[in-house]
């Protein structure tokens, strides 16, 4: 166990699972008391009951601003004040050809993905300003960082995290506030397993198919989420905000054959001629 969050207090929305517990899990290990906002009551106390004094659990559906409300006022009541708010809470939402996508699935992607963490900065905001300190996270992807990684609804709203974030931080910094998003690749969770394999308990399958497509042969799991988390909610990083931390073991940075690094070494000019060069 750490210090690095020592006397800290966070809300994590979606913190039963996934992401979200294996944030709460180490948030708990670094000294933070931990505030966990989920829908899925029965993981949530699990968990609240195998981590201890540390952590409260409340029903929290992101949908419902007062829900969310609600979390962060337990926050203040239970340990006195907000330090860090991260919402990660998600879905995979609306799936399918744009043509063929129901207004409703897509407004519903849109309620958890978009409005969710709109929610939280709001009330993360109204606790945060009066004190002048906090740190603001939210979840993107890298379907927020480039096309074609996820479904429409999906990629709209992570990309709208991230602009969020940037014009939130360019608000908060006053404040002294920082505001970022943590971009994740993909990451071997539950909802990960139902979309991969069609058995969110496959984790074994899921981890087998992102390593094979992963540039560094790995696959991503919370705790690679949790330590990206851990450093942005930290002093560590007290001079980073309206940043998105992409954590993907470089997959939106690799998106040619690599052809151009495995043949001999040489240099190419006009009309394609090649001209063999020294080591």
């Amino acid at each position: 166990m750490g210090n690095r969050l020592e006397g800290k207090v966070a809300v994590i929305t979606g913190g039963a699972s996934g992401i979200g517990e294996g944030t709460v899990r180490r948030f708990v290990e670094e000294g933070a008391r931990v505030v966990i906002a989920d829908l899925q009551d029965s993981a949530g106390v699990a968990l609240c009951a195998e981590l201890g004094v540390s952590t409260r659990f409340v029903h929290t559906d992101v949908t419902r601003e007062a829900d969310v409300a609600a979390a962060i006022d337990l926050a203040v009541a239970e340990f006195g004040r907000l330090d860090i708010m991260f919402n990660n809470a998600g879905i995979v939402g609306a799936v399918g050809p744009i043509s063929d996508t129901a207004a409703d699935a897509w407004n519903r992607s849109v309620a958890v993905l978009l409005n969710g963490a709109f929610h939280g900065m709001k009330h993360a905001a109204r606790v945060m300003v009066p004190q002048r300190s906090g740190v603001i996270l939210s979840t993107a992807s890298t379907a927020g960082v480039m096309g074609g990684l996820g479904p429409h609804a999906y990629t709209a709203c992570k990309h709208a995290i991230i602009g969020l974030t940037k014009s939130v931080a360019s608000e908060l910094g006053s404040s002294g506030i920082r505001v970022n998003a943590i971009a994740p690749g993909n990451t071997a969770t539950a909802m990960t397993a139902a979309v991969i394999t069609g058995d969110h308990t496959d984790l074994a399958t899921t981890n087998r198919q992102i390593a094979a497509t992963s540039p560094l042969g790995i696959s991503g799991q919370p705790s690679d989420i949790a330590n990206a988390a851990l450093y942005l909610a930290s002093d560590e990083a007290r001079y980073v905000s309206g940043h998105t931390l992409v954590v993907d073991a470089g997959q939106t940075t690799n998106g040619g054959s690599a052809r151009f690094h495995q043949s001999r070494s040489a240099l190419v000019e006009e009309a394609g001629r090649r001209t063999p060069t020294g080591a």
